[in-house]
Formats: structure tokens, C-alpha cells, sequence
């Protein structure tokens, strides 16, 4: 497919820029899973079990040391994890984040210290329905201790638009795909402004002017998840669900600023338009919003308490559209027949869930699915 008017968006050919498939480097060093983060990301994204929080806790439940929420290797784009990434050339202003996804061979553990190396495995263009190129590139990233233990792979999908979105494109925009040559589809495109994943080397624009003041951080009160003491409900074992059966829904919110706030500093996703307003507006945007992580975390919630967190094998999510600040959304795991995002049979070793979080006003956000063991 050509290119955009005026040359690439990424100033770089898609030639130029599909010589570098292949490649991997090592992007993550030092990342050490420290009991005082994993409380403060799991309380970042509503989740007051205290399975994140207590030994003992962890030890009831079956586990060597406290585990961490199923989207925590999202803290690994903190800079002082960061050793290297990859120049692709992307415009910051216009970087979606498509999908994520995690395979993991084990929960995250406190104490265990992480090194990353990322692979680009694809790089290709597609034209949106509504005009316009989009530039995707993929990324694979292997988690393993210092001793080589492998313990998850990580794979994002950053998609580089040729203006600015408007409203309601990261759910309603089409692109046209031809991974099968016999066969020509369609799939969804979907997105989320994102700071680049820690992969991609986006720099903050220039130009911008100001920046957030106290009032422009006033908003409804915060509240993590559920208030009190919690109440956790108990998994239910693989072998007991039957297709069609949803777990314990998962409700957060109403999302302030604060929120948003508290999550960068969990997370290490500073991107400025989820909390300085005057460059979330100056960017077209009405308002700062959530980060897509941040909703993951909710849905992850949701697999966790339906299932327990150390059955879970995959968890991947797309991202349909924004969280405001006033919004409450509910997340919701049910079981699937059987088949995971890939399209592969995954009831020989346990099921499939299919994850979906709704804003009180009956949107979609984000959807996703999970594949669970039998057996932690």
C-alpha cells in the first residue's frame, strides 16, 4: 500500500523500517518485583485483596511470596528498568496502543529480579476506512530471571495514525487485512494513546504550553475498588464452569483525575494527556482520560477473581475506547466455548474467558480473553 500524502508518517520507509523485523534487544534489566509495588499497583487499579499485600495471605492461597497482578510487568517501563529501544520514527502525538497481551509460566513473585529482551517481529501498514494510513508494529518481549528461568512473554501492538484520531475512531475505525492471500477480512481496529510501551523511542511534542494546576486536578473523590474491608470471592475451579457461566463482576469508579495520576505513578505510563489537562485539550482531546493499562487492570481483576490468579496461563486485551474522569466501569469474565484469541482449542488443559469492562453508560472499553489451567 502507498504511503500517506507527504511522505511517511514515521519519517521512516516502510522498507526501511521492516529491515529491522527480527532484530531483539535487550530493553529490560533490574526489574525487581518489590512488595511495596505491587500493593501500590494493585490498589492503582481497585484491587484491595490483600493477597498483594500479606505473606501469610499468599501463603494460604499457595504461593512461595506474594504474587503480582497479572498486568504488573507493565511497572518494567519505569526509565531505570529501561536499557534500550527501538527508533521507529513514530510521532508521539499520533501513537495508539493496540493490543496487549501476556503469556505467563508462572505469577510474578516478589522478590524476583527480571531481565526483557524485545523482539520486533512485524511491521506493516493498513489503510482505515475512513481514509488515512496506519503503521503497526509488533513486539515480543521474554521475561527471565537471572538464572535463565523463562516467566512470561510480552506482546504489544503500537499503531501510528496519520493525523490525530478523532472521537469514537479507536472503536469504530475498520482496516482493511490480508494476512490470508486466499481470503480477504476485516478486523476491528481499535486503540489507546499510549506512551510507547517502552519499546518505541516517542519523545513528549514541543511546543506545548503550561501545565496542570490544582484545580485542573480537582475531581470526585478517589476510591479503589471496594470500600471497607474486602471481600474477596472465592475461585471457582476450572472443572465446575460451564460454558456461558460469568464470574464475580469487578466495579470501579467513578474515575477522578487523581486516579489517573495514581496509576502513572504505579505504572510508569507518564503520558501527559492522562493528567495535565491543558496538553490533553491543546492535543484535541476533551479532557484528560484513563490509561488503557489501568482499565486492563480492572479486567484482570475480574479473571483473577473468577478463576485465581495462579491458574491463569494468558491474558490479552484490545482496546475499544476511553475512560473519563466520572466514569465507573464494571469488568466481567465469562467462559467461552473453548477457543482462545488465536483461535486455538484450549479445553484439553483447562478454558477460556472472554473479558469485557462497560462504563455505566453501557459502552465497551476494552475487551479481551484469558486461558486458565486446570491446576495452579
Amino acid at each position: 500500500m502507498g504511503g500517506p500524502p507527504g511522505g511517511w508518517v514515521t519519517g521512516r520507509s516502510l522498507a526501511d523500517l521492516e529491515s529491522t523485523v527480527g532484530e531483539t534487544r535487550r530493553t529490560v534489566e533490574g526489574f525487581v518485583v518489590e512488595a511495596g509495588k505491587v500493593e501500590e499497583f494493585a490498589r492503582a487499579v481497585g484491587d484491595d485483596d490483600p493477597l498483594y499485600r500479606s505473606s501469610d495471605v499468599a501463603v494460604e492461597r499457595g504461593f512461595p511470596a506474594i504474587p503480582a497482578p497479572l498486568t504488573f510487568p507493565r511497572v518494567s517501563s519505569f526509565p531505570r528498568y529501561r536499557t534500550d529501544r527501538f527508533d521507529l520514527g513514530f510521532d508521539p502525538k499520533f501513537v495508539l496502543h493496540g493490543e496487549q497481551r501476556y503469556e505467563y509460566d508462572r505469577p510474578l513473585l516478589v522478590g524476583d529480579d527480571l531481565h526483557g529482551d524485545t523482539t520486533l517481529t512485524d511491521v506493516y501498514q493498513r489503510d482505515g476506512r475512513r481514509g488515512g494510513t496506519m503503521t503497526f508494529a509488533e513486539f515480543a518481549t521474554e521475561y527471565r530471571t537471572g538464572d535463565g528461568e523463562h516467566v512470561l512473554t510480552e506482546r504489544a501492538t503500537a499503531i501510528e495514525t496519520e493525523g490525530a484520531a478523532a472521537e469514537g475512531d479507536a472503536s469504530d475505525d475498520t482496516v482493511e487485512t490480508d494476512d490470508d492471500p486466499d481470503e480477504t477480512t476485516e478486523r476491528q481496529f481499535s486503540g489507546h494513546p499510549t506512551d510507547g510501551d517502552g519499546f518505541a523511542n516517542p519523545s513528549p511534542p514541543s511546543g506545548t504550553d503550561g501545565g496542570a494546576t490544582a484545580d485542573d486536578l480537582v475531581g470526585l473523590p478517589v476510591h479503589a475498588g471496594l470500600g471497607g474491608e474486602p471481600t474477596v470471592p472465592e475461585p471457582s475451579a476450572p472443572g465446575s464452569l460451564a460454558a456461558g457461566d460469568v464470574g464475580p463482576e469487578v466495579r470501579v469508579g467513578p474515575f477522578a483525575r487523581q486516579h489517573f495520576v495514581r496509576y502513572a505513578g504505579a505504572s510508569g505510563d507518564f503520558n501527559p494527556v492522562h493528567y495535565d489537562e491543558p496538553y490533553a485539550t491543546g492535543a484535541g482531546h476533551p479532557s484528560v482520560f484513563g490509561q488503557g493499562m489501568l482499565t486492563a487492570g480492572v479486567a484482570a481483576q475480574a479473571v483473577a477473581d473468577s478463576v485465581g490468579l495462579g491458574r491463569v496461563r494468558s491474558f490479552g486485551v484490545r482496546f475499544q475506547s476511553r475512560v473519563w474522569p466520572g466514569d465507573t466501569v464494571t469488568a466481567r469474565a465469562t467462559v467461552a466455548e473453548g477457543v482462545d484469541a488465536d483461535g486455538r482449542d484450549a479445553t484439553a488443559d483447562g478454558l477460556v474467558l472472554d473479558v469485557a469492562v462497560d462504563t455505566d453508560d453501557g459502552e465497551t472499553v476494552l475487551t479481551g480473553t484469558a486461558t486458565v489451567a486446570h491446576d495452579s
